[in-house]
């Protein structure tokens, strides 16, 4: 609301439709900006009630770097409530991973002189752990992978072009972040919309 050049092109599109734009939310006919404290799952299923979610729908849920803030019961409740609420689901979470090596407790206390605390650091403790968090929450099928796995499977000649506009001389640094952090998805399909093969 107070950056002209994000809310001028909402309001240029969305016109001709009733907007609704204030300091804690966007409401348009087309698209839907909420704020909401995930802890509180109650008030979060009051909102999207509000503003008319369809739990029916297949519905994406994208979540970078938010469960690792929350401890391992609270972020267990919100992947149970959108495994329960949501039958045709997928739930895509960036985070990190392996934290439980030199690197990951240097991580982790860079964070914490910060004040920045990784509630839910025992939840990242591998690629299994991150899996098992969906697959005891309710999900059909869970996949995993590091993002250096991720780097490497992307075509070469794209990585050349990336690497010669960002220069890069600490190649094993790069390496051992991607190998803390993964993508995780996490899987109900009971449209049969063929949601599992999704993958790489």
């Amino acid at each position: 609301r107070t950056k002209p050049p994000l809310s001028k092109p909402l309001i240029e599109t969305h016109s001709t439709d009733s907007l609704l734009l204030d300091g804690h939310s966007l409401d348009s006919d087309r698209y839907c900006i909420i704020s909401a404290d995930l802890r509180d799952l109650p008030t979060l299923e009051d909102k999207l009630k509000k503003f008319q979610i369809n739990p029916e729908l297949p519905t994406l849920f994208l979540s970078e770097c938010v469960l690792v803030y929350m401890t391992p019961e609270q972020s267990s409740k919100l992947v149970h409530w959108v495994a329960d609420t949501f039958p045709t689901a997928m739930f895509i979470n960036y985070e990190q991973v392996n934290m439980n090596d030199r690197f990951g407790h240097i991580m982790i206390e860079n964070l914490q002189r910060r004040q920045c605390n990784l509630a839910g650091v025992d939840l990242c403790q591998s690629l299994d752990s991150q899996k098992d968090r969906f697959l005891s929450a309710g999900w059909e099928s869970v996949n995993a992978l590091d993002m250096m796995t991720v780097y490497s499977m992307l075509p070469q000649e794209d990585v050349s072009r990336i690497e010669r506009l960002e220069f890069l001389d600490e190649r094993e640094l790069l390496q051992q972040l991607l190998q803390h952090y993964c993508i995780c998805w996490a899987v109900k399909d009971k449209l049969s919309l063929g949601l599992s093969q999704i993958g790489f």
